[in-house]
């Protein structure tokens, strides 16, 4: 390694421990984790470390809509680094309703400022639905409806980001009745636009979608509905720690039952993980491991990243299963053992419709009868 390429590395180093306040290791750490959890190949960090510490920070304009903040809080709460260093030394966030100190008129002339000095680069984040019932009346903002809003901001940004299942497809403002005509933000722009669902998402699904722009220069592969694939490609079931359970038939029935203390699976209280796209099985909240989050606590997930399943469903509606089929012949958990014979269960498959395969497996999880247990013991030719 040559003297100049050495000199250049340590004075790099020596900014990102002055601008983030956290140390080159842990810097690089950072980097790596946010590589892999885009899914980038062997030595992406390299270039993402590149980027944040030589790249222009990309201005951010954050618009609130109809919501609860949730998602700005569960952003509030990343630890690698801290909000305050990175999203306000990394990106430069130049509006934002809950985090600015400044107010009403400033407030207003910082974010036109900053769509100004940035047209046709900076970032818009948008959380919260958008209502479009009289002509948007029921959310105002400096005096214009939520919907001119949007448009404006919208108009010259570099990407437009819609954070939370509100803004993503309209999320609980959108319930029936809906009576402010509560929307999502690619429907009130009539485009398609980047969606990091969840009730609140988890913030690093939306850094790293952040970090992907400002590293390359575009935004991550996305799916038809606009989600990054890397957070939403595969449904929560697949690496749920009670998948095992599924398979082998092992339910919670009820709150609190022997099931429920000993982790089975949830399906059968409404766990909706087998119909919902998202990664909280395998990324976790609150930085404190992949066990943090509601299956692992003991509740079912609700779906809150997919339209028609959070917030429409009932939450104890078992799941409509994508891609596999339940052990739906499988009694409950402390079922009692029948006493009927190896002919009465098959019979009893028939009459359900079951096929051969599925009347076998059912008699092998019912039990055998004394009887046939004992001739299936007994030694041939006695």
């Amino acid at each position: 390694m040559n003297e100049a390429y050495m000199e250049e590395a340590t004075e790099a180093a020596g900014e990102v421990e002055n601008r983030l306040g956290i140390s080159r290791r842990e810097f690089l750490q950072f980097c790596a984790a946010t590589a892999t959890t885009l899914g980038l190949p062997a030595g992406a960090e390299a270039a993402i470390a590149k980027a944040v510490e030589k790249a222009r920070r990309p201005s951010v304009i954050w618009l609130h809509f109809q919501e609860c903040t949730g998602c700005s809080e569960s952003l509030l709460r990343a630890e690698h680094p801290t909000l305050e260093k990175l999203i306000l030394d990394v990106i430069s966030l130049d509006y934002h309703e809950t985090l600015f100190a400044a107010a009403g008129h400033q407030a207003e002339a910082a974010r036109k400022q900053a769509m100004k000095d940035n047209k046709g680069k900076y970032i818009l984040v948008v959380e919260g639905a958008i209502p479009v019932k009289d002509k948007g009346i029921y959310c105002k903002i400096g005096g214009q409806t939520a919907i001119d809003l949007l448009k404006e901001c919208a108009a010259d940004a570099a990407a437009v980001i819609a954070i939370g299942s509100c803004a993503s497809w309209g999320g609980m403002p959108s319930t029936d009745p809906n009576p402010t005509g509560a929307s999502s933000v690619g429907d009130v722009l009539g485009k398609p636009v980047v969606t990091i669902p969840g009730c609140p998402p988890n913030p690093y699904n939306f850094l790293a979608t952040a970090v992907h722009f400002l590293t390359f220069g575009k935004l991550p592969d996305l799916d038809q509905l606009g989600r990054p694939r890397f957070a939403y490609g595969r449904i929560i079931h697949e690496h749920c720690e009670r998948r095992a359970h599924f398979d082998a038939g092992r339910f919670a029935m009820e709150f609190g039952d022997e099931g429920h203390r000993k982790g089975y699976c949830l399906y059968k209280l409404g766990c909706k993980g087998p119909e919902t796209y998202a990664n909280c099985s395998t990324i976790g909240f609150g930085d404190v491991g992949e066990s943090n989050w509601p299956v692992a606590c003991g509740h079912p997930c609700i779906g809150c990243t997919e339209k028609g399943v959070g917030f429409a469903k009932p939450i104890h509606q078992t799941a409509v299963l994508r891609g596999m089929m339940p052990p739906a012949s499988y009694p409950r958990i402390v079922e009692e053992q029948g006493k009927s014979s190896f002919a009465a269960a098959a019979a009893l498959a028939a009459i359900a419709g079951a096929a051969a395969g599925g009347a076998a497996m059912l008699a092998r999880n019912l039990g055998k009868s004394e009887g046939g247990t004992q001739e299936s013991q007994q030694p041939k030719g006695e």
